[in-house]
């Protein structure tokens, strides 16, 4: 773990998030995690759970909510403010945005959008077997090869989040390997929230796994907690 040197560990702090669509059925409720600085941190749970409404919710996306507490390094947060909007990237299971852009030119529309220089992007683009694809429009890509093309975007722009909503879908065997040595590497840039339905690839990667149930964080899993077979158990109780 890399300690900040102002101190505290936490890079993300909610309490008693609630999120809904219809207020009485909310989809979130009384929800609290922590993100540390450095760590990567996978979410599990069933389909319906709320693994993607919640990161909907920290994209900014959806503002049907309300919170407790929201810290952002240690300082009171607003999930919409346009500070925060720069310190985190999303790729999400779907995404159908800039469809009239080719790869290249949304690239450069993101780096310019955050006010960086994106560096290493050749080889992300050699390591995720993309180079066919650079000039062509988003819309014609299909769904693997646009996926890639968010993932090579966020490796990429190494922001101080990173948030992945079931990026193993769609990808080849030799990109999803790629992936995971991408997700254990960022601990150096950053930290990775892993959204999946693939236990096995949450196993893989992550320092913490967290169970989500009916809208909450029903377990914690770290270190050599993390096996495949003690985390299914738990989803099927």
């Amino acid at each position: 773990m890399i300690r900040n040197s102002m101190g505290s560990e936490e890079l993300l702090v909610l309490k008693n998030l609630n999120v809904w669509y219809t207020k009485e059925r909310p989809v979130l409720e009384k929800f609290s995690l922590e993100l540390k600085r450095n760590e990567v941190v996978g979410l599990i749970g069933m389909n319906g759970a709320g693994k993607t409404t919640f990161i909907k919710t920290l994209s900014g996306l959806l503002d049907s909510f309300h919170a407790e507490t929201v810290l952002w390094e240690d300082k009171p947060l607003m999930l919409r403010d346009n500070g925060f909007k720069k310190e985190r990237y999303i790729v999400f299971a779907e995404d159908h945005s800039f469809q009239f852009f080719t790869f290249r030119e949304y690239i450069s529309y993101v780096g310019a959008s955050y006010g960086k220089k994106l560096s290493d992007i050749e080889e992300l683009v050699c390591g995720f077997h993309f180079e066919e694809y650079t000039d062509v429009l988003l819309k014609e890509l299909s769904m693997g090869n646009l996926k890639k093309a968010y993932l090579i975007t966020a490796f990429a722009l190494k922001p101080k989040l990173l948030m992945l909503d079931e990026p193993v879908n769609g990808l080849d065997f030799q990109s999803t390997e790629y992936l995971y040595q991408k997700i254990g590497e960022y601990r150096k840039h950053g930290t990775v929230l892993f959204s999946s339905h693939v236990l096995e690839s949450i196993c893989l990667t992550s320092d913490r796994v967290l169970v989500l149930e009916q809208g909450q964080i029903k377990k914690c899993f770290a270190g050599q907690e993390i096996e495949a077979g003690k985390i299914r158990e738990e989803l099927k109780e």
